[in-house]
């Protein structure tokens, strides 16, 4: 009889356990305004991509985000790999030069904001998708954070950057992603050395004051009204000179 209840008691904590593993494990899909799974060492966002033929964005899952909280942030990526049905839609959008997009949700990386972390909307970059067919994709994803630790952009580029027309024929080189991820924050720029500014012009002015012989000389200084003055002065002594030419010759005759 006590066998018999140990074994029931047994049997209903292990359905009880499966079923926590499969609400944990299925329950996968996110909305704006979801809370985001964190953990001791982290925040995990998904990275999400886009490709298709008729040029809508319908973003499905590429891999997972793990956002080191703190001063100095930094991140980690974790991948899935293309599947073969993938490949091929990416190889024949990469033919009608189609776009291949990303995404990522909008977070803030500073620890201290909320326990629960919250999908504030999403950032969105593209390249060519023949771009990254002919880089067997290989990219280069930057996260943009403002000074307040949110994240504002998100950015993709591909190694090589250009479409030259390079036909993949194996599909194999497709199947995994090899990314280079980073976090850009803002950069403080140097500010104006004032104080050194104002430290030389003291020192100008008191060289100035202890040397006399710098001191302008008083044409210098007045030269401005003394040659007008000048030139007025030989005028009227010109034209005296005429009228007096003129007024002998008058007596003369």
């Amino acid at each position: 009889m006590a066998r018999d209840l140990s074994f029931r008691v047994a049997v209903l904590f292990s359905f009880l356990f499966f079923g926590f593993i499969n609400f944990v494990c299925c329950n996968n899909e996110r909305r704006v305004g979801d809370a985001l799974e964190t953990d001791f060492s982290g925040l995990s966002v998904p990275l999400e991509h886009s490709f298709e033929l008729d040029d809508t964005a319908k973003f499905v899952v590429r891999g997972t985000l793990l956002l080191k909280t703190g001063r100095e942030p930094s991140v980690a990526l974790s991948q899935n790999p293309l599947s073969e049905e993938d490949r091929v839609k990416l190889k024949e959008v990469a033919e009608v030069d189609g776009l291949y997009r990303i995404r990522v949700p909008r977070v803030s990386l500073q620890a201290d904001r909320q326990t629960e972390w919250q999908v504030d909307g999403y950032l969105t970059a593209f390249v060519r998708a023949c771009a990254m067919v002919e880089s067997h994709l290989s990219d280069v994803i930057t996260l943009h954070t403002d000074v307040s630790g949110y994240l504002i952009g998100v950015s993709i580029v591909t190694i090589p950057g250009a479409c030259r027309g390079t036909k993949v024929e194996d599909e194999v080189d497709l199947e995994v992603f090899n990314t280079t991820l980073s976090i850009m924050a803002p950069v403080n720029a140097p500010g104006p050395e004032t104080s050194l500014f104002l430290e030389r012009m003291e020192q100008e002015t008191e060289k100035k004051g202890k040397n006399p012989q710098e001191q302008k000389s008083f044409f210098a200084k007045y030269w401005m009204y003394i040659v007008p003055l000048v030139l007025f002065l030989m005028m009227s002594g010109a034209q005296d000179q005429s009228g007096g030419g003129a007024s002998g010759r008058a007596a003369a005759a």
